[in-house]
């Protein structure tokens, strides 16, 4: 993005920005109706019909950003499917945006976007910020980029609601629905406007700004998706902060908001405005502007962000073999009973537990570690490489706790793969001390890095296959 903070930044410094995919109205002066922005959105009130690839690809796709807190980045032209592949698996992002609709986008053109590349990134984990970049402040300089892209009308009209700007708000949102139903981008996703930073001392070019925001606003929300818009701190989200303390009721606010603030801090906080607004969990925050950075032998110019959206990053809770417990901050070795010593009845418990989940273990969640039990543990160490022995060793805890789908996991994945990790982490080093919460936050990122460095795989921070099969293997 490409969004000015007059108040500490030079705008020299910023390479030009980005995207899309779909053509948009020539002269949205020619203002759309409330049965043609309708029109817009359903192919079939338009004289046409979805074709079977929309259909199937938006009924399988998931609400995008959804329930997220972590890192994410933009950059003008979507990436080749092999530079999202080596990034999933080898940055610390799980977030893109992507440019997908506006007249006034730098990258008119985008050769990778489209439904398909939708679709991959979401079941590959990927969360989508679809964005829309189109008619701009009526006091923005450096617009109209092109000559046929229009501004936003600054008249306030007889009644100074600025009508004419609301309505061309509204019509933004129903061209940009339009191109995310196209992309397979789901009702209940956020689609965000990028209003780049203007003058707020200029009276008519703020209030027609956000009389447009307004009307984006309020069209999203009719349309069915979620209403997200992006600003630099000092122009249009202070306006928006202030409009939201000063004036509640005015205007139709956005339900998330996208600050760019280049002050290098990953979080979502600014003192440009006041911090109680768009909390809990309605922020994103773009804290480093156009810079190259390389991962996995890749280099893209990028911004980067972090993202706090939904509920934030959570995990549903689990229940195994009616509520036997499964997470410990140390997981110590099990040896048949002899004499006084017996196994902890707690760990042997959870051993039963999970063989039976696998298939390998019949009976009695007991804690007893019986010639049953012992049974099913050597046909775990057979199955899976390991001498046969009736000692349940570390290793083999390693390798049990992280049975199970093995996506790509880093900062802000969250769900059962990210317990397993967690838990197994744990049994590698008793000296960690994870919560097996299921949610990959911070001290699970340092966790795992400290594991990787110990195992001698890339130290990233990211569990991808090679960090897979190194714990399947109880490497530590």
């Amino acid at each position: 993005m490409f969004s000015p903070l007059p108040e500490s930044l030079d705008a020299a410094r910023r390479p030009p920005r980005r995207r899309a995919r779909v053509a948009v109205a020539a002269v949205l002066s020619a203002l759309l109706a409330a049965g043609v922005l309708a029109a817009a959105v359903d192919p079939a009130r338009a004289g046409g019909t979805p074709s079977s690839q929309q259909r199937s690809t938006t009924t399988a796709n998931v609400v995008t950003p959804g329930n997220f807190t972590g890192f994410g980045f933009d950059q003008c032209l979507a990436p080749e499917q092999w530079k999202m592949n080596r990034w999933l698996h080898h940055s610390p992002f799980l977030a893109v945006g992507v440019y997908m609709s506006g007249a006034s986008r730098a990258c008119r053109s985008q050769p990778n976007l489209d439904a398909t590349w939708v679709s991959t990134q979401l079941r590959k984990g990927w969360r989508i910020l679809p964005i829309t970049l189109g008619p701009q402040a009526s006091c923005q300089p450096r617009f109209p980029r092109y000559g046929n892209d229009v501004k936003i009308n600054p008249k306030p009209g007889a009644n100074g609601r600025f009508y004419l700007a609301r309505q061309q708000g509204k019509a933004e949102a129903a061209t940009s629905v339009a191109a995310a139903k196209d992309l397979g981008i789901v009702p209940g996703s956020t689609l965000w406007y990028d209003l780049e930073g203007y003058d707020n001392n200029n009276t008519s070019c703020r209030e027609s700004a956000l009389s447009f925001l307004s009307g984006w606003t309020v069209a999203l929300h009719d349309l069915g998706y979620v209403s997200g818009v992006y600003s630099s701190a000092g122009s249009g989200i202070l306006a928006l902060d202030n409009a939201r303390v000063n004036r509640p009721g005015e205007f139709s606010l956005p339900d998330q908001v996208w600050i760019a603030r280049w002050d290098g801090n990953a979080n979502t906080s600014t003192s440009y405005i006041r911090e109680d607004g768009w909390r809990p969990h309605a922020r994103v925050k773009q804290y480093q502007g156009g810079h190259d950075e390389r991962w996995g032998e890749v280099r893209i110019n990028i911004d980067r962000n972090f993202l706090d959206v939904g509920r934030g990053s959570v995990a549903t809770p689990e229940n195994h073999c009616n509520a036997t417990k499964l997470a410990f901050f140390s997981y110590e070795r099990l040896l048949p009973p002899d004499g006084d010593s017996v196994p902890p009845v707690s760990k042997v418990k959870a051993l039963q537990c999970l063989l039976k989940e696998h298939g390998l273990y019949a009976g009695a969640i007991s804690g007893t570690y019986s010639p049953r039990t012992i049974a099913a543990a050597r046909t775990w160490q057979e199955q899976h490489g390991f001498r046969v022995q009736d000692k349940w060793s570390i290793r083999h805890w390693m390798s049990l706790l992280v049975a199970g789908d093995h996506p790509v996991l880093k900062r802000g994945s969250a769900g059962p793969a990210v317990r397993r990790l967690q838990r197994a982490l744990n049994a590698a080093d008793p000296t960690v001390h994870l919560a097996a919460s299921g949610v990959f936050e911070t001290t699970t990122d340092a966790a795992l890095r400290a594991w990787q460095r110990a195992a001698g795989v890339e130290v990233s921070g990211v569990a991808a296959p090679q960090t897979w099969a190194a714990l399947k293997a109880g490497i530590r």
